[in-house]
């Protein structure tokens, strides 16, 4: 071995050994999610977030993460287990992170269900504001259908009709979530009234069955209003205060009070 080389093992490893990393997890805390009133089981998780520590506040690491729930979870009934709603942390009191709609898909294995052969897949989407100022992206899915008494196997549309479908299809989706709030349209979405709509009016041009709204993006918020979101969540948290058990004694005055009248005898 040549002089001068291979100096660590002499000197016994490496300077100070390896650190000792303790477990992450205990640095960590619990959070509960709540979402919004619209949805009948308020209390839907937890999170888990790293405690406060310099200037790395664990409140505002948890605003603005997007936590995705199923359907079926949030209404306790199991038929809506093919949608899935994203939920965005928007403010944290205590324990508590208050969420808001942040948009909603439909599962993989549901889309994949309803496609099949010798039917035309129509497919539309379209930008909304909702008149609380939110700017949504919605996407609809319709397939063509066959007659009662059909002999052939396939139902396929023409692309002229295609094109007057999609059009009545955003024209629907304008109308049902440009006039209201948007929870009001998240109550639409939960049924699925749109998809029924569009398959109602679309009669005349060619029979559709499977009208779904297969997802929404939120594109753009308003300015974060806490007064919203408050009402937004109806009670606001399970903190309220008690009442007084028995009423304050009259001779119990404000000193302030006290003075105040004081004062004013003197004038």
């Amino acid at each position: 071995m040549a002089v001068g080389k291979n100096k660590r093992l002499t000197k016994g490893g490496k300077k100070g050994g390896k650190k000792k990393m303790g477990d992450p997890f205990l640095k960590k805390e619990w959070y509960d999610i709540k979402a919004p009133s619209m949805f009948s089981v308020r209390q839907c998780g937890k999170t888990l977030v790293s405690r406060t520590q310099g200037t790395k506040i664990a409140t505002e690491e948890l605003k603005g993460r997007v936590l995705e729930v199923n359907l079926a979870d949030l209404n306790n009934d199991e038929d809506q287990a093919s949608k899935k709603i994203r939920l965005c942390i928007e403010e944290v009191q205590g324990r508590n992170c208050l969420t808001d709609f942040h948009g909603m898909t439909l599962t993989r294995d549901k889309i994949c269900s309803l496609i099949k052969k010798w039917h035309t897949l129509i497919e539309a989407n379209v930008d909304v504001k909702t008149t609380d100022n939110y700017v949504v992206r919605m996407f609809a899915i319709g397939f063509t259908k066959k007659m009662p008494d059909q002999v052939a196997s396939s139902c396929y549309a023409q692309t002229a009709q295609i094109r007057k479908i999609r059009k009545k299809m955003t024209d629907i989706m304008t109308a049902e979530a440009g006039k209201v709030q948007l929870r009001e349209l998240v109550k639409k979405l939960i049924p699925e009234s749109i998809g029924k709509e569009i398959e109602k009016q679309t009669q005349g041009i060619f029979p559709l069955k499977d009208c779904l709204i297969r997802k929404v993006k939120i594109l753009k918020k308003p300015k974060f209003d806490i007064t919203k979101l408050m009402e937004l969540h109806g009670d606001g948290g399970d903190d309220a205060g008690v009442d007084m058990l028995r009423p304050e004694d009259e001779a119990a005055v404000n000193t302030l009070t006290a003075d105040v009248q004081a004062a004013q005898e003197d004038d």
